[in-house]
């Protein structure tokens, strides 16, 4: 296990705002945080339960989808209870659970939902979204920083 804090951002970027959680996680890498690894996909898929069992903690971001929200909202996440996968796809806390029964662990972990208003085809962000997109870097720097995730913990998976 490293010290370390892993963002994962998911999202079709050809949705509009859908992709605005891989662009979260691009935008993370960019900024070449100490201690901090970062992963940009379309889906969540049982392979990155290895990724999230070798994290201290991990953030999958995405778009909120439970309806209109003004900023983005980050909320604990605890492994589900079975890590059965019926598809090629997962959600978070069943990622969890597969790195615990799988890897022997599964992280600290939340889940950090941006606002959307467009998920129509598209590459471009609505103004809510690239709003949100900056709030949700800061979210997880404020979180890196009050964690202490730094120097000596660059993790192996890093900016994937």
């Amino acid at each position: 296990m490293n010290d370390n804090l892993l963002v994962i951002g998911y999202g079709n970027t050809l949705r509009s705002d859908d992709g605005v959680g891989a662009r979260v996680a691009e935008a993370v890498a960019n900024l070449g945080l100490p201690g901090v690894g970062t992963h940009a996909c379309t889906q969540l898929t049982p392979e990155l339960a290895d990724l999230v069992s070798k994290a201290s903690a991990v953030i999958f971001v995405d778009v909120a989808a439970e309806g209109p929200v003004a900023h983005p909202i980050l909320r604990r996440l605890e492994p589900a209870e079975s890590s059965r996968v019926f598809s090629h796809s997962a959600d978070p806390p069943t990622l969890l659970a597969l790195a615990r029964d799988v890897y022997g662990r599964a992280p600290e972990a939340w889940c950090l939902l941006v606002p959307a208003e467009n998920i129509g085809f598209g590459e471009e962000l609505s103004p809510i979204a690239r709003r949100g997109l900056k709030e949700a870097v800061r979210k997880i720097r404020d979180l890196q920083r009050k964690r202490g995730f730094g120097p000596a913990a660059i993790p192996p998976f890093a900016n994937h």
